[in-house]
């Protein structure tokens, strides 16, 4: 075809063009469809051989001919133009909805109407360039009848509607104009949005690649929302959300991109929501996370995609311990006993199986734990990681301090919470092999101590500098100063200043005067040690009940007396 040619081509908009397979090659682009080549994915007919022979090339060249001949004009976009499209879109979908109940049983009467109405469905992609006429969608009802197309026989049609919301909740774009943007979701929210895309993905297959496209869409349009307002977590949970993402997670399918995007969406309806987490706790959650991570107790996982997942689902898993309710599910789950195979295995599950234990064990809430842990030998697993911090740590992306945190703040946890035989058990780990673990309690003190005095001397730095300035250090300033001291292992020295004013006050004079003896060899002083309790007791107890905080405050003064 020459140039001449290719000036003259007018495409034939009556053709129907097979769908191409090859066309949603990568199926998570989020490609906008030009509106006819979109259409006729509607129609699931067989290609004719001679259609198929055609060349790359000329499947490319009629792509361009169809979209150029879409919009000649290359129209501005503008308010009585958007008037215009949501009106044309009206009328094609009460079309579409008067021919199917006319002509139930005949597709044929009413499949170019839905052809039409998937057309402009795929044009109104436009309006998502230009957010602050988001408020048209709500005043003309078209949001209303959008929602309505979810539940629409043909899946291709709530599948068009789903990719069209995904972009028109895009982040970036609802952050170019936040009163469109509110607008537009508080209308989506008024419709149930989530309630009706949670049964539109019950009724998707999968195994069609389209659909599967439609399920990680409408997670797409969560994420956005979730993200863009926070607080729907809750109701979007509530809606149906939390049932379907655990049972899709436990699905017995191939791990894809959908079960990924599964795990991210829950990780996300759990973090700083105590009502979420009750409810997955409520429906047996625990367990499925619990089920779901077994398969790394011995294997890695497979992909970097895989790996993400399992980080993820830990990360679940860690939100939903913060509830005390939850602690108990995860006990009566035999977690423990899983947490307690991945530190034995060395697989790369080892360091999350760490934080979850830490996240069980902490606080007053986490008694049965602690004394289940020492019950099923845990111990024997705990102090070897505490006594030499592995090199494979680094290679899976956890820092020393991260680690060291999470096993000093387990120990911690135990020397608060254990009683009887168990907390002798404890106690004796300490005084074996003539004391190695003090040595290295002491150890770490005087590595966490060094990084800390060295943090406090540049903070103190930049103090003088401001006040030279005649700048106010105001409590923000404070509050960024003493998140900085915990960033370079202020609260890692905290916890282990815990463990050894617990140690000296456990009546083992052994344990005592071995910490007493090496403090003085090394140039340290209970007056350190005590400096740094007094400080953790004062900012301790955040977000914690003031019973709780004081409580906890009266214990850890009694245990510095006997210092």
């Amino acid at each position: 075809m020459d140039v001449g040619e290719l000036l003259n081509y007018q495409p034939d908009r009556g053709a129907k063009r097979p769908r191409d397979e090859d066309s949603h090659e990568e199926s998570r682009s989020k490609q906008k469809m030009s509106g006819r080549d979109a259409g006729r994915v509607l129609v699931r007919s067989e290609p004719d051989g001679e259609e198929q022979t055609g060349g790359d090339g000329e499947k490319i060249l009629e792509r361009l001919m169809d979209q150029d001949g879409e919009d000649p004009e290359g129209e501005l976009v503008d308010e009585s133009s958007v008037k215009k499209m949501i009106l044309t879109f009206e009328k094609r979908s009460y079309k579409n909805q008067e021919l199917r109940i006319k002509f139930p049983d005949n597709p044929e009467k009413f499949m170019e109407a839905e052809l039409d109405l998937n057309d402009i469905i795929q044009e109104m992609h436009v309006i998502a360039t230009i957010p602050e006429l988001y408020h048209l969608l709500v005043e003309l009802n078209a949001v209303h009848s959008l929602l309505g197309l979810l539940s629409h026989d043909n899946t291709d049609i709530s599948i068009a509607v789903v990719d069209l919301l995904q972009e028109l909740t895009d982040i970036d774009t609802l952050h170019e104009s936040e009163e469109g943007a509110e607008v537009l979701i508080d209308a989506l929210l008024e419709g149930q949005v989530v309630a009706l895309m949670v049964q539109n993905m019950e009724r998707l297959d999968e195994t069609v690649k389209e659909e599967a496209d439609g399920v990680y869409n409408t997670l797409a349009v969560i994420e956005n929302m979730a993200e863009f307002r926070p607080g729907l977590c809750t109701e979007a949970a509530q809606q149906g959300l939390m049932q379907w993402l655990l049972k899709r997670i436990k699905a017995k399918m191939p791990f894809d991109a959908n079960k990924l995007y599964c795990s991210e969406i829950l990780a996300i309806l759990l973090q700083n929501n105590d009502k979420t987490r009750e409810l997955l706790g409520e429906m047996d959650g625990i367990d499925v996370l619990l089920q779901q991570l077994s398969v790394f107790k011995r294997h890695n996982p497979a992909t970097p995609e895989e790996q993400e997942m399992m980080e993820n689902l830990f990360d679940a898993l860690c939100s939903c311990l913060m509830l005390p309710a939850n602690r108990d599910r995860f006990l009566r789950g035999e977690g423990l006993q899983l947490m307690n195979l991945m530190l034995r295995e060395k697989k790369m599950s080892r360091v999350s199986a760490l934080k979850v234990l830490d996240y069980g064990m902490i606080g007053p809430e986490g008694s049965d734990n602690c004394h289940k842990f020492v019950d099923i030998l845990g111990l024997r697993t705990i102090f070897p990681l505490f006594m030499k911090t592995p090199k494979k740590m680094k290679k899976v992306g956890i820092s020393d301090k991260e680690h060291e945190e999470h096993v000093c703040s387990i120990i911690a946890s135990m020397l608060r919470n254990l009683k009887g035989q168990q907390r002798s058990r404890l106690l004796s780990k300490f005084t074996e092999n003539d004391c190695e673990k003090v040595d290295r309690l002491m150890e770490l003190h005087f590595k966490y101590l060094e990084a800390v005095q060295l943090a406090d001397k540049r903070i103190e730095g930049e103090k003088h500098d401001m006040v030279r300035r005649g700048e106010i250090i105001d409590d923000a300033m404070d509050d960024e100063f003493y998140l900085r001291r915990l960033d370079a292992g202020l609260f890692v020295l905290q916890l282990l200043c815990c463990i050894m004013v617990e140690i000296c006050n456990a009546g083992v004079p052994q344990l005592q005067q071995r910490v007493h003896q090496i403090l003085n060899l090394r140039g340290g002083s209970v007056k350190i040690v005590r400096h740094i309790m007094r400080e953790y007791a004062e900012n301790i107890g955040d977000g914690k009940s003031e019973e709780f905080k004081e409580s906890e405050q009266k214990r850890i003064m009694e245990l510095l007396e006997n210092f």
